[in-house]
């Protein structure tokens, strides 16, 4: 059997499955901009493949250039069930899976799309690190999360993750730290885009 490490937080999948209709109202107006930002790092000319890796109830999908073809992955059956109602004009295909053991072999996307998944998963480095490894070289990383910078207290934030992670997402992660789960990328841009910088946008990419 194909390893699941999301299985780990079972409390988080049926979080989820409980929230996907309520997602849209909490989530869309406030992160539009940023998400809208971050993809437009992907090419408008060319076209390649995309895996957008916890595509959640699809907030992106009315962001992508039509051009592309892409895959659309996320662990929640929920979730998905409303990504797919949302797409209207992409070539999408739609998969129940784990970003942090991806059902590809490697070096299979010309861009993976990470938008608020890194720092909800159970192992961030072991979603960026698969990332990393369907990513063809050259191709990049559009990344769109909250993380703390190296070293900050924000001791709220910490003490209030091992009761967050369980329901909703982790408010402690660093990405320096997850990083170091996928040591051949490279930092591209990193900049902050919300929350006096706790969200980033950040683009990483693949050496050939």
């Amino acid at each position: 059997m194909i390893p699941q490490p999301y299985r780990q937080n079972p409390l988080l999948r049926m979080s989820y499955s409980l929230i996907a209709p309520l997602y849209d109202m909490v989530i869309e107006r406030p992160m539009r901009e940023a998400r809208k930002r971050s993809l437009a790092g992907l090419p408008t000319d060319t076209p390649q493949k995309v895996l957008i890796s916890g595509v959640g109830t699809g907030l992106d999908l009315p962001y992508l250039p039509a051009l592309h073809q892409y895959t659309a992955l996320d662990f929640n059956p929920a979730m998905l069930s409303r990504a797919k109602s949302r797409n209207e004009k992409l070539d999408v295909e739609f998969v129940l899976g784990d970003s942090m053991n991806l059902p590809y072999a490697d070096e299979q996307f010309d861009c993976v799309v990470l938008h608020l998944i890194v720092a909800v998963v159970p192992e961030p480095q072991k979603c960026l690190s698969e990332a990393a490894r369907v990513l063809k070289p050259g191709g990049t990383i559009l990344l769109f999360d909250k993380f703390l910078q190296p070293d900050q207290n924000a001791w709220l934030r910490r003490v209030l993750t091992p009761l967050s992670r369980r329901i909703a997402t982790r408010m402690d992660v660093v990405f320096e730290e997850v990083l170091r789960g996928a040591p051949t990328l490279e930092v591209v841009s990193n900049e902050g885009a919300l929350g006096g910088q706790w969200f980033r946008r950040i683009t990483l990419r693949k050496p050939q």
